[in-house]
């Protein structure tokens, strides 16, 4: 996209608060982000973009699994059924924060026992919303798509795109 950039981790408390909402969850995940972020800038005319991204399904977050019986049930949840992907983000300047939300819907395949386990001896699980990686091995799970594929990867490329054009980063920081 041509925009020079730097990553800076927020280190932020992510438990999702009682009767939160996926939707208010990712929002609220990415404002903090970058909040966090933004109060470490010291030039005057700073930017920050931060996302967050959930897997839903029965109205639950997946997140990251934290081990291999939480990968697996993930992923046994997510077979044959269909799921949202919600991105969520947010965008702060010295001139204000924006921010917006992008939902897609993944529908799995039946997995199969053999499927699940040769896919949990990889690495690529761990550090995943869902358990899975759509740009990876976990793509072979994915039967349909519906809405923005850079979403599932966790960064939808054109509304992030959209945002930075709407709000001038891409001539300021270029």
């Amino acid at each position: 996209m041509g925009v020079k950039f730097s990553c800076q981790p927020a280190d932020i408390d992510e438990s999702v608060r009682a009767n939160e909402t996926p939707g208010a969850y990712v929002q609220r995940m990415a404002h903090d982000k970058a909040a966090v972020v933004a109060a470490r800038q010291v030039d005057v005319s700073y930017c920050v973009l931060a996302a967050d991204t959930s897997v839903i399904i029965d109205g639950e977050i997946l997140g990251k699994p934290a081990d291999y019986s939480e990968a697996r049930a993930f992923l046994l949840r997510l077979s044959g059924r269909r799921h949202r992907v919600i991105t969520a983000l947010c965008l702060q300047t010295d001139a204000g924060v924006s921010a917006r939300c992008v939902e897609t819907f993944v529908q799995f395949v039946h997995l199969q026992p053999r499927q699940l386990d040769a896919y949990l001896a990889t690495d690529e699980p761990w550090d995943k919303a869902g358990a899975y990686a759509i740009q990876g091995l976990g793509g072979a799970f994915v039967e349909t798509i519906e809405g923005s594929y850079s979403n599932v990867v966790g960064l939808p490329l054109a509304q992030t795109l959209q945002l930075l054009a709407e709000h001038g980063v891409l001539s300021r920081f270029n």
